[in-house]
C-alpha cells in the first residue's frame, strides 16, 4: 500500500506532516530528504509564503539571496517570501530538514504535480515545471 504522505520527487522525498487540507490553508509542514548530490531543479521565490527550514541530519546546502547556507541538524533559516532560494546536497551523507510554510498554499497537491512532471522517463520538461510552480506561486529565478 503506497503512503499517501510520502511523496517520490526524482531522487528527493517530501513526507507530509501536516498538509494544507489539515490546517484549512494556515500552515504546511513535511520533512524534505534530500539525498548526495541531489538539487531542487530551479532557483525560484514564493510569491506569498514564508519558509522556514529546520534541519534534522546530514547537510542541505540552501542558496539563500545568492549566500550559501550550510543547514545541518539544529540548523535553522528564515526564507521570508520574495526572497530567492533553492536546495542541494553537496555533501555526502543523505541531509533530512523540517520544512513549515505559511501560509499552506503549496502542498499536497503542488508536490504530487510537480512530481508527476518530474518521474518522468527521459528529461523532464522544465517549462512545464516551471508553469506547475506559478499555478502554486513559485516563481523561478532568472538565470
Amino acid at each position: 500500500m503506497r503512503n499517501r504522505n510520502l511523496i517520490q520527487i526524482g531522487m528527493m522525498e517530501v513526507r507530509l506532516l501536516v498538509d494544507e487540507d489539515q490546517s484549512a490553508g494556515s500552515m504546511v509542514m513535511f520533512e524534505f530528504v534530500v539525498p548526495y548530490q541531489s538539487r531542487v531543479p530551479a532557483a525560484h521565490y514564493h510569491e506569498d509564503v514564508d519558509e522556514v527550514i529546520f534541519g534534522l541530519s546530514g547537510t542541505m546546502t540552501t542558496t539563500v539571496d545568492g549566500e550559501r547556507c550550510e543547514v545541518r541538524a539544529g540548523d535553522t533559516v528564515f526564507i521570508p517570501r520574495g526572497t530567492v532560494h533553492t536546495h542541494e546536497n553537496l555533501h555526502q551523507e543523505t541531509a533530512r530538514a523540517l520544512i513549515t510554510m505559511t501560509p499552506g498554499l503549496i502542498g499536497r497537491r503542488f508536490f504530487e504535480e510537480i512530481a508527476s512532471a518530474i518521474n518522468v522517463i527521459g528529461k523532464p520538461d522544465i517549462e512545464h515545471v516551471k508553469e506547475i510552480m506559478l499555478l502554486y506561486g513559485l516563481v523561478a529565478a532568472p538565470r
